[in-house]
């Protein structure tokens, strides 16, 4: 399943504790081998948090082979030539480190948490360097981990909200490498070799970002940038792909013995830094993104009781991104769901939100701000993204007064500009 983010996640509003009403002192160079870093020194506690991004995504996984980014991220850490997967895992207990991270559609996420003790510091982040420069990819862990991945496909494949999101993306993108998803066919034919070349052409420096965030000094983020980045591989100029096509109208019904049907709505709308970005975020909480104050749940629930949840959100990417509707309903009542929702979003294409709407819900985003920007774990989410998709490293310094300034006539014009109606991909799980 894609990793599509929710809209709480896309806001990327960006802090740590102690710095909710101050500018956020991000500090930006590039590495020797040209890798850009973003740094925040915290020293409110005595940690480490680091989070290397590849543009390495799902959407340069070769054809047929869908599902292969994710590997080699679930095998970066699993093995390197002095350790095997045990030992590299008993070391990072031992250390009292964490490493994680995750395959998106735009990239590929490593990350490492490690208390600031120089001995443990030390030694933490050559494990992870370790990790990351070389990788061996062992064959019985690969084929244990393909084992896993094709397990939950077949359990996705029998989950209507699955059945739904993959269909609904399919439609989206067509041939658009947004729309491939991992099948039991495409992970199978996965072998140590793909893997091998797919680290080796996108796990390098040039396609990197580093992220750190915690109680060190700059001196000592910058060694630990070089150290983290220059023996990666040289990588090679992969291709980007073209951009979405316009997606047409349409509606797709899937059977399924479901009680209830799972609708999703939507298209192609929004890119990472796309100056309507406040205005669609503003106009959305509005339409759908506010929770029981939107006018999705006002019309299709409160006032008729067709649905218990239904939402909206924009998931802007480094190509378009999908704006979304989703609701559940009961399957007696599809279609009168499906007329409520075209009908509200209808009217607020042609008529946009009230001044009191605006106003309200730039109030409940402003005012949830420092509910956002309070420990270093969000923190380092968000400079992630902002290295990763260019952002300006000043993004939380101007963010509520961007949200302030959004006004009635700027979200008709980014509605009208991102969302056309007669262009909206209409999926429906559950039909008869």
């Amino acid at each position: 399943m894609k990793l599509w983010p929710s809209i709480s996640k896309a806001l990327l509003l960006l802090g740590v504790s102690g710095l909710a009403h101050a500018a956020l002192p991000v500090q930006s160079w590039t590495t020797s081998s040209g890798t850009r870093v973003l740094f925040v020194q915290a020293d409110a506690i005595p940690m480490l948090d680091i989070q290397v991004d590849f543009d390495a995504g799902a959407r340069f996984d070769p054809p047929g082979k869908s599902g292969l980014a994710q590997l080699v991220q679930d095998l970066i850490g699993k093995g390197t030539p002095d350790l095997d997967e045990q030992q590299f895992e008993e070391r990072l207990a031992d250390l009292g480190t964490e490493m994680g991270g995750g395959a998106q559609m735009d990239r590929s996420s490593h990350t490492l948490r490690t208390l600031t003790d120089p001995t443990v510091r030390t030694a933490a982040i050559a494990l992870f360097a370790q990790a990351l420069h070389h990788p061996t990819f062992p064959e019985d862990v690969l084929a244990r981990e393909k084992t896993r991945s094709i397990a939950a496909l077949k359990e996705a494949h029998t989950r209507p909200d699955q059945i739904a999101a993959r269909r609904f993306y399919a439609l989206l993108y067509g041939n658009h490498p947004y729309a491939a998803e991992p099948t039991e066919q495409s992970v199978a034919a996965i072998t140590r070799n793909d893997l091998e070349n797919f680290y080796r052409n996108t796990h390098s420096a040039a396609r990197a970002v580093v992220s750190m965030i915690g109680a060190i000094d700059r001196s000592q983020a910058e060694a630990i940038a070089e150290q983290l980045t220059r023996d990666l591989p040289a990588g090679s100029d992969l291709p980007t792909p073209a951009a979405p096509a316009a997606t047409r109208a349409q509606t797709e019904h899937i059977a399924h013995p479901a009680q209830q049907s799972h609708i999703l709505i939507g298209l192609p709308a929004v890119v990472r830094g796309d100056p309507d970005y406040f205005a669609l975020l503003v106009g959305n909480h509005v339409l759908g993104g506010g929770g029981f104050t939107s006018r999705l749940m006002r019309e299709v629930r409160e006032k008729r009781g067709l649905a218990y949840s239904v939402y909206s959100y924009f998931s802007p990417m480094k190509q378009a991104g999908p704006f979304v509707i989703g609701l559940q309903t009961q399957r007696a009542q599809t279609d009168a769901a499906l007329a409520i929702v075209n009908q509200t979003l209808r009217e607020f294409l042609q008529q946009g939100p009230s001044a009191a709407e605006v106003r309200a819900a730039q109030n409940n985003l402003v005012g949830g701000f420092p509910l956002l920007i309070d420990n270093n774990h969000k923190l380092l989410q968000n400079l992630a993204t902002i290295g990763f998709y260019g952002l300006p490293l000043d993004y939380l310094d101007h963010w509520t007064e961007k949200i302030a300034a959004v006004t009635v006539p700027q979200i008709r014009a980014a509605f009208a500009r991102k969302v056309d109606a007669g262009q909206l991909v209409t999926v429906v799980v559950g039909a008869e």
